[in-house]
């Protein structure tokens, strides 16, 4: 203890505070005054004591001379022995310590401030939860109806919401087998814990900042409470207070009320909301008969039922194949985790995985839904759910108003000019191979990416595959223009130059650039050397009808479908490239095949909507615009939801306005001249797939790009595949010229009635005319084969030259050559070659070898890929 605090004060001297202040003066020698002399009794103003105290003695000795401080010592001491003195009601900075010790809190000042915190959160939560009211189950989980309309502001239907089979189960109803296996897979703790898990919420914290699978950490209370009472959204706010209702609703109702509540709120999928409506939609059976199996099934639906449903979902990852996997693999680790805490024995659990998974039947749509209703409202709903915040759940609760870019005009226009060619020329009671023809279309406006009309099957209540989205058809020779397109904006490698340098070296490609268009070809890499496929064998393309066409322009090869030139220039240009322009355009990289060499000739398979779009761009000088289906969402008047549009530059204007150009002559004197539409421009291209399992029809106006699929597919076979279309509608054949051209006109004329014709931006000159593929610039390039060799149906003979200004190509035959008919050969637009998935007429090399496939999408004789689609 300080000697001040021990003794009274002194009459002589003046104690620590006079050596202090004794301390504070100058070296010249000089006594620092008393601040007030009158304090010290018996001792007038000005008057000196004797010592300073036993501190000014120890400092100046025995001789009272006061010795000079270290500089900043006394001071420093000084204010220390000061503070000393000074403590508060929090000692912090502490007093008594020197430098960094002064800021070391003390064991209770740690301690008091625990406590302090403790406390401020237990009466915040105190608080909070005597605030905090549950909300009525009622009104916040009532279902509403969705109301769709179309781009005129029309009312399309009403569906959605409205239509759920909801119905309230007492838990005394839902088999304990369901019970078992949602507490089993969502909380085993549930009978036990306070309605928050604080270890589960801690243990999903700690796997994200781990970097691995996302958890949610929720009770089976708190997503009751989320469900009945809140909204979906994800935000702080939202999630405090579900778990202080969570805190009140498991202090307050019984665990078995909590958990019914659960099962008949939580969301199944195929709009079934709570546990009876799933028992109905996925077995037909009240949820009181459910197996252990299909109750194990059914929660892990709750999982995320778009991954779980074997039949498919929205999106590419959840396709009919992966949904299976995940939905089975879920469905046997639930009966695990069940044995696991004592839920079920593992003699059953044996019983009812050697029964094998519990197939579901397959979903069944509302009958408001007839024609092609379904498909449109199916086709905004993928949008909304893959574009926005708002989830399917959310969507199936209904209360949306939903305003789509559908013009009901052309969708009409669409489905009869479909069902007009269908009955005409479809005879499936008369003849066989007229079964399971399906057709898919789609319209989209360049400019603006609004999906104008589709065409997604005869019904939506009987056929549920929507053909306007991803159904996995390869599209042929519609895929050529994207090698031209690559061609003329990064050029054909320098084949006179090493691999190194060859390929930095490039020369921008002309249309009018001259190939070897002869049948059975030798592929080569682009500096001449033979290309060998996986097996070390050679390829040799073959084009349709096995037509030698000599040295042609890129132009010709693109009006007859010539597969040669057009192999031979994706090997030039790099497949990857022409894969790049590809996707630039607007196709789906999920949607595209593997860059083997026959990938330039059409073993992609992109959607209708996709494939249209992607001509949009052609048809908007280079424009790229994704195509979209919904332009806004409102929900009690407020926005949810509104399109934001994105244009990029695909290609240069001059690139697009150059492929345009050469799609004009496909349609004016070539494969494509059954797709006129008298006086205006139209550019398009025709394509046909191995054993004429597919055709198709892809062209746009300035003003409107539409494509048209036709395939064949028996949705009941086990192993569905698709099927030759030889002979159907009593045609030998089907092309792209056939049927889908003409569906393509009549829906285009009635489409574009009233809209003024308007003419696409003319073309420069681009390029240098190179040759490739064998071709050499001496001697000049005879003209092609005659095409007049396998005449086609459908093309007639042209009496005007090619509608460009651009140079013109030497011709393969003169318009007025009688042996010539222009439009010959559509069948040459086959060509996707490369072995299984590959188009007509494909050979491989010595002995017959198939090529090289890579794994091309959809190949003959195998399952054909479902699912995906634009919106995923």
């Amino acid at each position: 203890m300080s000697e001040h605090r021990r003794k009274p004060p002194q009459s002589q001297g003046g104690g620590r505070a006079a050596a202090r202040r004794a301390s504070q003066q100058s070296t010249s020698g000089r006594r620092a005054a008393p601040r007030n002399s009158s304090a010290v009794p018996g001792r007038g103003r000005g008057e000196e004591p004797p010592y300073g105290g036993r501190a000014a003695a120890r400092r100046g000795g025995a001789g009272g001379r006061r010795r000079a401080p270290a500089p900043g010592g006394g001071a420093g001491r000084a204010r220390r022995d000061a503070s000393a003195g000074r403590k508060g009601l929090v000692d912090y900075p502490r007093a008594g310590r020197d430098g960094w010790r002064r800021w070391i809190p003390s064991w209770r000042l740690v301690a008091g401030a625990v406590a302090s915190f403790a406390g401020l959160i237990l009466g915040t939560v105190g608080v909070a939860l005597a605030v905090v009211q549950v909300p009525s189950a009622q009104l916040a989980s009532k279902v509403q109806k969705n109301v769709y309309y179309w781009s005129d502001g029309k009312q399309m239907v009403v569906a959605g919401g409205g239509n759920l089979n909801r119905q309230i189960v007492p838990i005394s109803q839902i088999p304990l087998s369901m019970q078992n296996a949602v507490i089993s897979a969502e909380n085993a703790s549930f009978y036990k814990d306070w309605g928050v898990d604080p270890m589960g919420i801690a243990r999903a914290v700690v796997k994200m900042a781990q970097g691995g699978e996302t958890q949610s950490g929720s009770t089976i209370t708190q997503q009751f409470v989320k469900n009945t009472y809140l909204s979906q959204e994800q935000t702080l706010k939202r999630k405090v207070t579900e778990l202080l209702i969570s805190v009140k609703v498991g202090a307050t109702q019984d665990k078995h009320d909590i958990l019914a509540g659960y099962l008949n709120t939580a969301y199944y999928g195929r709009g079934a909301y709570g546990i009876q409506a799933a028992a109905r939609a996925y077995y037909d059976k009240d949820c009181s008969d459910l197996t252990p199996s299909e109750s194990a099934y059914l929660a892990a639906t709750l999982n995320g039922p778009n991954l779980y449903d074997p039949y498919g979902g929205q999106g590419p990852a959840a396709t009919p194949e992966r949904n299976t996997k995940r939905a089975t693999d879920r469905w046997k680790w639930t009966l695990d985790r069940e044995v696991e805490v004592g839920h079920l024995g593992a003699a059953d659990r044996d019983k009812w995985v050697g029964q094998g998974f519990p197939q579901p039947q397959k979903p069944k749509p509302a009958t408001n839904r007839a024609g092609q209703i379904g498909y449109l409202t199916d086709l905004a709903d993928n949008y909304i759910t893959a574009h926005s915040t708002i989830s399917k759940g959310e969507l199936d609760k209904g209360g949306y108003q939903i305003y789509t870019t559908f013009d009901r005009n052309k969708v009409n226009a669409l489905a009869k000019s479909v069902e007009a060619v269908r009955r005409a020329n479809l005879k499936p009671d008369k003849r066989e191979v007229d079964k399971f023809v399906q057709f898919g279309g789609a319209s989209v406006e360049p400019g603006t990416g609004k999906i104008v009309a589709i065409y997604g099957g005869e019904n939506a209540l009987t056929h549920f595959t929507n053909n306007a989205d991803y159904t996995g058809v390869q599209v042929g020779s519609t895929f050529k223009p994207f090698v031209l397109a690559a061609a003329m904006t990064h050029g054909r490698r320098n084949p006179a130059l090493g691999p190194q340098q060859g390929d930095g070296e490039r020369t921008l490609v002309s249309p009018e650039s001259v190939y070897d268009g002869d049948d059975k070809l030798t592929l080569r890499t682009y500096n001449g050397a033979v290309w060998h496929d996986r097996d070390g064998s050679e390829w040799h393309q073959k084009n349709d009808g096995d037509e030698d066409r000599g040295l042609i322009s890129l132009r010709t090869a693109m009006q007859f479908s010539v597969n040669t030139p057009y192999i031979q220039l994706g090997m030039d240009v790099g497949t990857d490239l022409v894969r790049e322009a590809a996707l630039s355009a607007g196709l789906d990289k999920e949607q595209l095949a593997s860059t083997t060499p026959t990938f330039s000739l059409g073993t992609s398979a992109p959607s209708a909507i996709r494939l249209a779009g992607a001509y949009a761009t052609f048809a908007d000088s280079g424009r790229q615009i994704d195509p979209y289906s919904v332009a806004k969402v409102e929900k009690n008047g407020k926005p949810a939801y509104e399109h934001v549009q994105k244009t990029e530059e695909a290609f240069a204007p001059n690139v697009a306005n150059n492929v345009t150009d050469v799609l004009r002559t496909v349609v004016e004197a070539g494969t494509g001249t059954a797709a006129k539409l008298g006086a205006r421009p139209v550019a398009g291209k025709t394509g046909t797939t191995d054993g004429n399992r597919s055709a198709w029809f892809a062209g746009y106006t300035p003003q409107l790009s539409t494509a048209i699929g036709m395939y064949r597919v028996d949705p009941n076979a086990k192993n569905q595949e698709f099927l030759s279309m030889r002979g159907v509608g009593g045609k030998p054949t089907i092309h792209g010229a056939s049927f889908p051209a003409e569906i393509w006109a009549d829906y285009m004329g009635a489409a574009l009635k009233g809209m003024p014709v308007r003419q696409f931006d003319p073309p420069r000159p681009i390029g240098e005319k190179v040759f490739g593929g064998g071709a050499s610039p001496s001697p000049a390039p005879a003209p092609s084969a005659s095409p007049s060799a396998s005449p086609s149906e459908t093309a007639e003979p042209s009496p005007t030259a090619p509608p460009s200004p651009s140079p013109k190509p030497s011709r393969t035959c003169g318009l007025l050559d009688a042996r010539c008919r222009a439009g010959d050969h559509e069948g040459t637009d086959g060509g996707t070659t490369a072995g299984p998935g590959a188009s007509d007429g494909a050979t491989g090399g010595p002995g017959g070898q198939e090529g090289d496939t890579g794994g091309e999408p959809a190949p003959p004789g195998q399952t054909r890929r479902q699912g995906g689609g634009l919106f995923g």
